[in-house]
């Protein structure tokens, strides 16, 4: 069977190339996928296969029935957005969408997931059980497509054992894929807040409120937050991106906003420090005589791989590509809202390598230069078939 869908991946793959180009070419923000959604749509019937679309407004859901259909259910899961963007590559199938590109691969996961489809389908009567192919808006902004589908009722419908999901990495050699069992992505939160005082004349510092001194100080103070309160065991990132203080050289503003993230691999340290950071911006705030408004927008939770999942994928992946060609990964404190499915039912996300150092593919992600190495898309459907057909067995 291993063999059987490696060929037929490689068969394929001048139709994988296709769809990804064309995907490549058409990319949409988060929420607003309508045309792609109409695309997949549209093969999606062609295959003569059943669409769902009420999980959300944008996205689609499919399904294709082996032997026994109510034996089992797997679900294969692949994000449609892409990002605010001006694409750089000079390539035939650069982005049409001014200012939005597929920087991330989500035309990659999306393409290959159509042919995973169509490789299922030539060979649903060697296998037991259903597959759910799952079409995810919205990966790329809180609160995230995933989180809808769920709300939605997803999962509670198609039940499936597992969901396996796999992303994009150019910093792997094309032709490896890397794996990590337990936590191996970071939670995300937003933080966003404005302090407020007196402003004035910045040669008169006694008789305002010197917001931007504040500020200094009360981001290196958070930062102790990071050093001081978070055991060294837990993976913690605490930064602040975007600072607007709008004075001059001689006005302090009455207003400065601040604008960052907070990420951990630990989510009840994640709700300790939600809480330190709202103490610490008190007591500076009450020296300064100031005042403020903070926000924390709850982002996605700590994508965790189960172990007896991801041993399982794992094993399956060393039979396809070989031992040399899957690496065991470290953490990484980005964030990914395939956390969701992680945190509902038994779920692994893998990394499937698109760097290509002698072909000078070597930007990375959510960069505007940012391409993989196409020879991929000879295995990566079939991949994904022979994992789902793995955990159906």
């Amino acid at each position: 069977m291993k063999e059987k869908l490696k060929n037929y991946s490689n068969d394929i793959f001048e139709e994988t190339l296709q769809l990804r180009h064309y995907l490549h070419q058409h990319p949409e923000l988060s929420f607003q996928e309508f045309e792609t959604t109409s695309y997949l749509i549209k093969e999606i019937k062609r295959l003569e296969l059943p669409v769902f679309t009420q999980y959300a407004e944008t996205g689609v859901v499919t399904k294709i029935e082996g032997k026994n259909p109510q034996k089992k259910s797997i679900a294969l899961r692949a994000d449609i957005d892409g990002l605010p963007i001006l694409e750089e590559n000079e390539i035939p199938y650069k982005s049409q969408n001014t200012g939005i590109m597929h920087a991330c691969g989500h035309d990659v996961h999306t393409a290959s997931l159509l042919s995973a489809i169509k490789i299922l389908l030539q060979f649903k009567t060697e296998f037991e059980g259903t597959v759910w192919c799952i079409f995810q808006p919205a990966e790329e902004k809180l609160p995230g497509g995933a989180k809808q589908m769920i709300d939605n009722g997803l999962l509670r419908d198609i039940q499936p054992a597992v969901v396996i999901g796999q992303h994009t990495m150019p910093n792997i050699e094309a032709g490896k894929i890397g794996v990590r069992a337990g936590n191996y992505m970071a939670s995300t939160d937003e933080i966003y807040l404005t302090l407020k005082g007196k402003g004035g004349h910045a040669a008169l510092p006694h008789e305002i409120t010197d917001t931007v001194l504040l500020t200094s100080e009360l981001i290196v103070k958070l930062q102790q937050i990071v050093s001081r309160f978070v055991p060294a065991s837990i993976p913690t990132v605490l930064s602040f991106g975007k600072i607007i203080a709008n004075g001059a050289t001689n006005i302090i503003p009455s207003e400065v906003k601040i604008e960052g993230t907070f990420r951990t691999m630990d989510e009840v340290w994640r709700k300790k420090v939600h809480t330190k950071i709202a103490e610490v911006i008190r007591f500076m705030v009450d020296s300064f005589n100031a005042d403020f408004d903070l926000e924390i927008r709850h982002g996605y939770p700590v994508l965790h791989n189960n172990p007896d999942a991801t041993a399982i994928l794992k094993k399956q992946a060393i039979e396809f590509l070989g031992n040399d060609n899957v690496l065991d990964l470290d953490i990484r404190m980005t964030a990914e809202d395939f956390a969701y499915f992680s945190h509902a039912v038994p779920s692994v996300f893998y990394r499937i390598g698109t760097g290509n150092k002698q072909k000078n593919i070597i930007s990375p992600l959510h960069s505007s230069t940012f391409d993989i190495d196409e020879e991929i898309l000879r295995f990566s459907p079939g991949l994904l078939a022979n994992a789902a057909i793995t955990f159906l067995e």
